[in-house]
């Protein structure tokens, strides 16, 4: 019999760190174990009762049907009210922004073309490159902001996009105009896509209103928006996303969309316009504490690690140097944290940051503080 054979282009990947902690989580628990979750980046905060009627009424009103690929079109509309200049026609619904991602990347890269990615970052980007035949390049941040002239100087006859993502996962820092203004600059002088991952646009602590790329109009002709309503709205297992985008590159995502998922789950999407429908109050009222709570676990984490202020998202990127003559890893230190301390947290090798750990604050004070206090009786020498 022939030996079942796998694709290289699914050896070649690794699962994702993330999703696999929070299944082995879930067994924990199942056991009886009392861990805090400080590792997996999703919101505390309870759905919406707006967004939940909405839902359940469309679920009571047989809207269980298959619907237009890209989405609902009142969505779409709704969506695109948010961008100057774009219509329904400029946006497409996804499975969660990590779709969109998937998508625009199988859309951009031919084999062994390339797309520039600062790290740290989130552990999916470069796998999905891989998986779409591209070739991820790999560019260290300085003081987790981006370096300019360091990406510049890896852009090539094969580079086709340069991703961004701020409020950045892992490590919380927010771009300010300057550094996006110049990163537009580098993609229109070398013809390349720019993808803006805005996931926690609406978690920006910095001063003033987050900044996107979209607020400079030059650029809109070559830039990609991908968002999401599940950390926004903590609609995390509603699976809503979507890209905005110049039409042409709408009109391709709706092409590929139809021959993987077809649309986004039908109801889901009726909870996503009522979300957009919300009282500016409640993401401000949410985003204000998770301010206290980073606050508060900064903190915490700064009399144990070295690690920087968060500008925005709920992480930290904590660095463990202090601890390498007891632990030859993060992973390691990580999985003591969870043997012994029952705290769960993130080794930084699955977002290209060795000698970290990333720790989620996205549980209420409490939580964040026993979560902390278990650490250091761990960790304490």
């Amino acid at each position: 019999m022939k030996n079942l054979h796998i694709a290289d282009r699914i050896n070649r990947i690794a699962p994702s760190g993330t999703v696999q902690l929070t299944a082995t989580l879930q067994e924990l628990r199942a056991r009886g174990v009392d861990v805090i979750d400080m590792a997996v980046g999703e919101p505390d905060f309870s759905v919406a009762p707006d967004i939940i009627a909405a839902t359940t009424a469309a679920l009571k009103n047989g809207l269980t049907r298959y619907g237009p690929v890209g989405g609902l079109p009142a969505l779409r509309r709704h969506i695109a009210e948010a961008f100057e200049g774009y219509d329904a026609g400029h946006v497409i619904v996804t499975n969660g922004a990590k779709q969109a991602l998937y998508g625009l990347f199988q859309l951009f890269c031919e084999k062994g073309e390339e797309v520039v990615i600062p790290v740290p970052c989130w552990v999916s980007f470069s796998h999905q490159v891989k998986l779409a035949g591209g070739r991820p390049v790999l560019v260290p941040t300085d003081g987790h902001q981006l370096d300019i002239d360091a990406i510049q100087a890896v852009i090539g006859p094969r580079t086709v996009a340069v991703l961004i993502n701020s409020p950045n996962n892992p490590t919380g820092a927010v771009y300010p105009p300057e550094a996006i203004e110049a990163i537009g600059d580098l993609c229109r002088r070398n013809g390349l896509w720019l993808i803006s991952d805005e996931a926690y646009q609406a978690f920006d602590y910095s001063e003033g209103a987050h900044f996107s790329p979209f607020m400079i109009p030059s650029l809109r002709d070559r830039l990609i928006i991908v968002r999401s309503f599940s950390k926004t709205y903590a609609m995390t297992g509603f699976r809503v996303g979507f890209a905005a985008a110049p039409s042409a590159v709408i009109a391709a995502l709706e092409r590929l969309q139809s021959h993987s998922s077809g649309n986004v789950c039908t109801f889901a999407q009726h909870g996503a316009l009522a979300a957009l429908d919300l009282p500016v109050e409640v993401v401000a009222q949410q985003r204000l504490r998770y301010m206290q709570r980073r606050d508060r676990a900064f903190e915490w984490a700064r009399a144990m690690f070295a690690c920087r202020k968060p500008q925005g998202a709920f992480y930290l990127l904590a660095n463990t140097a202090h601890y390498a003559s007891r632990f030859a890893s993060s992973v390691e230190l990580a999985a003591c944290l969870l043997e012994e301390a029952h705290v769960a947290v993130v080794p930084g090798e699955h977002f290209y940051a060795p000698g970290h750990i990333r720790i989620s604050f996205a549980n209420d004070s409490q939580t964040i503080e026993e979560g902390f206090v278990r650490m250091r009786e761990v960790l304490a020498p």
